[in-house]
């Protein structure tokens, strides 16, 4: 059984990379106008409702997920972590903002940003478009790359309950005016499903940090810049992408809502368009081993279950 998980979850994140996303009616897409219109459903200004809203989301998917992968487990897990993981598109996302930047096409670079982040594409010049990238780079290879392999250890509906959270929470997760309390739910859930992944994602960063000398700045990171973070999981992540990267993180940042002022990250120069490459091959190799180290969770518990028999 272990081995036809873990050959699933190899072949998922092969699709992830040789299956382009489909323009258009992508299942995460999909999810988003189904939540869109459930919103104007059930829209209150208050928790509760915004709990209500998680729950009329993510469980339908997630019951129609098991229903599947009780009668074909390995394909069903295959074809959650295709729809589930964004490395791919996160990656060549990252390499179009560079190349414009490079060229000089602010514009250009500009009409990337709504692909990565939240920020107004408006308000960022291009060293603020630098930083943005390989923040989201950071940022989303624990959530739409890492958190999805590590729920493949729960199965196909692991993977799809994850993703209908996180996306939730990328649409009303924000500390705004409409969204402080209707959105409290679906960000507090996601934060709960995000934190063992981020935690790995900020551990493989603390082993390519040291490979590169700087382990020791990325321990600090972790330890005295993460907590000042708004998020208890985007904190250590990209604390530790900063020292891996060699670069400082943070600092003014303008969303749609406002303005929020971020606490800096890791220390050295800002990052430009070599550190956006950077991010990308680093993002890259994280989720290879993401990959090698729950596959090998899986296999080792395979193991003590078979001698404990």
């Amino acid at each position: 059984m272990i081995l036809k998980h873990t050959s699933a979850l190899a072949l998922g994140m092969l699709a992830d990379r040789l299956i382009p996303d489909p323009k258009r009616n992508h299942p995460v897409a999909l999810f988003g106008n189904y939540a869109t219109w459930l919103e104007q459903k059930l829209y209150r200004d208050s928790k509760v409702a915004g709990a209500v809203y998680v729950a009329a989301c993510t469980v339908p998917p997630t019951l129609a997920t098991a229903v599947v992968a009780k009668k074909a487990p390995q394909l069903a897990l295959i074809a959650a972590l295709w729809a589930s993981l964004g490395g791919a598109t996160l990656q060549r996302t990252a390499t179009h903002m560079a190349d414009s930047l490079d060229t000089g096409d602010i514009e250009g670079a500009r009409n990337w940003v709504p692909w990565l982040c939240s920020r107004d594409p408006q308000s960022l010049d291009a060293a603020g478009m630098a930083r943005a990238t390989v923040e989201s780079v950071s940022e989303n290879t624990s959530d739409a790359v890492v958190a999805p392999i590590v729920w493949s250890l729960v199965g196909a509906p692991g993977v799809i309950a994850h993703r209908c959270v996180n996306t939730l929470d990328a649409m009303v997760g924000y500390k705004s005016e409409r969204y402080g309390e209707f959105g409290w739910a679906a960000a507090k859930l996601d934060d709960l499903m995000a934190w063992v992944p981020a935690r790995l994602t900020a551990l493989i960063h603390i082993g390519f940090a040291a490979s590169a000398g700087r382990g020791g700045e990325a321990l600090r990171a972790w330890a005295n810049d993460a907590p000042k973070h708004p998020s208890p999981n985007a904190g250590p992540v990209e604390a530790t992408a900063a020292a891996a990267l060699g670069v400082q993180l943070g600092g003014e940042t303008q969303y749609a809502h406002g303005v929020e002022q971020r606490p800096t990250l890791g220390e050295g120069i800002a990052p430009n368009t070599a550190t956006i490459r950077q991010a990308v091959r680093l993002s890259m190799m994280v989720q290879g081993v993401a990959g090698g180290v729950v596959a090998g969770i899986g296999v080792a518990g395979a193991l003590l279950w078979c001698l404990r028999k």
